[in-house]
């Protein structure tokens, strides 16, 4: 799950994190409002959307950038009217952009330095990872691909934490000088906390920043969480924006369901994660397009399957429907009644492709064979998949 800049910020200040101040506003009265209140000419406003590049992106009413520094409340109040309610293009939205329902007012700081910073889980060791590097307010990426030495890692025991030792030695190669390396080190202790009493699977800050004054500030941050410790966290699941998310992938999380939804023309409804990801590659061989991701998990009932069919159907752009299951701890019999009462409850418009394996098979076999339905069925993934791509093909 994803949060709001806005919304980081105040997990920060929770933890004791330094950060400039600033208040979310809904509207340009209430920034203007917020500006006023802070009573300082070094203001910024921030476009509030789950997506990087806001600074460099353009609105789809041609105004220019999702961050603006002003020095007056008047100014912030104008561009908080010329943000809110408007759609914002960036390199990570694609095309469409996100709209813009919230904007961040915040004081700016005078900065002498940008770093970045960032605590996340390196999934080959199974332990958290601190990734930094001098050259902080641009993509990392980049920076990893063409400065690779400029990156500077530093590994966290499970155990232990991240030690005051780690923390100093982090801060002598982000080059703090000696005024500056007690509130660095403080800083990046406490993000660590952060880390794990949240259950994150990301804490990023980009920019890191070093005033003029020698403070040293969290400017910017991103978060992500562990999905499945979120019922630890109720006040977290709380900020969750379901606007900001894909519709289906909302409604497919209310019954479960693992969905992310891509661009290609065959839907694919598949049990375990890697048989979706060796699905979607199998799909992509033969010369077609995966329409989603969708794992219905191992222990899937008829009622979720039916839901994963709504679903599936309710993508204008799907042209066949391919479902692959092998089953272990799932029946292939519980499927094929889930797919025989998706389709009787949805328009099954397209071509339908099943390849059944596994635990009841035959009697999942003999379900979809007395249904009536119109589909192809196949006991071998090649064939199954070569189905599935001519009949998007045809259609």
């Amino acid at each position: 799950m994803n949060i709001h800049e806005y919304q980081a910020r105040e997990l920060l200040a929770k933890f004791d994190v330094a950060t400039p101040r600033g208040e979310v506003a809904f509207s340009p009265d209430e920034a203007e409002r917020i500006a006023r209140a802070l009573g300082t000419n070094r203001l910024v406003v921030k476009a509030q959307i789950h997506a990087g590049g806001r600074g460099k992106g353009t609105f789809t009413n041609g105004f220019q950038g999702g961050v603006h520094v002003c020095k007056t409340s008047n100014q912030v109040r104008d561009i908080a009217e010329k943000m809110i309610g408007k759609t914002l293009v960036t390199h990570q939205t694609g095309t469409g952009g996100r709209l813009v329902s919230k904007v961040l007012v915040g004081e700016g700081v005078e900065i002498q330095r940008e770093l970045y910073f960032a605590i996340l889980l390196d999934r080959a060791t199974s332990a958290p990872v601190v990734v930094a590097s001098t050259r902080g307010g641009v993509d990392i990426e980049t920076v990893a691909a063409q400065n690779p030495e400029e990156i500077v890692r530093e590994a966290i025991h499970p155990s232990f934490g991240l030690q005051p030792f780690q923390t100093r030695k982090l801060s002598r190669k982000l080059g703090f000088n000696s005024l500056e390396m007690r509130p660095a080190c403080k800083l990046m202790s406490r993000l660590y906390h952060l880390f794990i009493k949240c259950d994150c699977s990301l804490v990023e800050i980009n920019p890191l920043v070093v005033t003029k004054g020698g403070d040293v500030f969290a400017l910017d941050a991103k978060i992500n969480f562990d999905d499945n410790a979120l019922w630890r966290h109720p006040e977290i699941l709380a900020m969750r924006d379901t606007a900001e998310e894909d519709p289906r992938e909302v409604e497919a999380s209310k019954s479960n369901l693992n969905y992310i939804g891509l661009d290609g023309s065959i839907a694919c409804m598949v049990n375990g994660a890697g048989l979706a990801m060796a699905t979607m590659d199998i799909i992509h061989h033969y010369g077609g397009s995966p329409a989603n991701f969708l794992d219905v998990g191992g222990g899937a009932n008829e009622n979720q399957v039916t839901e994963a069919f709504k679903i599936l159907t309710a993508n204008p752009g799907v042209k066949a429907i391919f479902v692959n299951i092998f089953g272990g701890i799932m029946k292939c019999d519980v499927i094929a009644q889930g797919i025989v009462n998706a389709a009787k409850s949805v328009a099954l418009n397209v071509p339908l492709i099943v390849r059944l394996e596994g635990t009841n098979v035959e009697a999942g076999k003999a379900l979809l064979s007395k249904s009536g339905l119109k589909m192809q069925t196949s006991s071998d993934l090649a064939e199954a998949a070569r189905m599935a791509v001519e009949a998007a093909k045809a259609a």
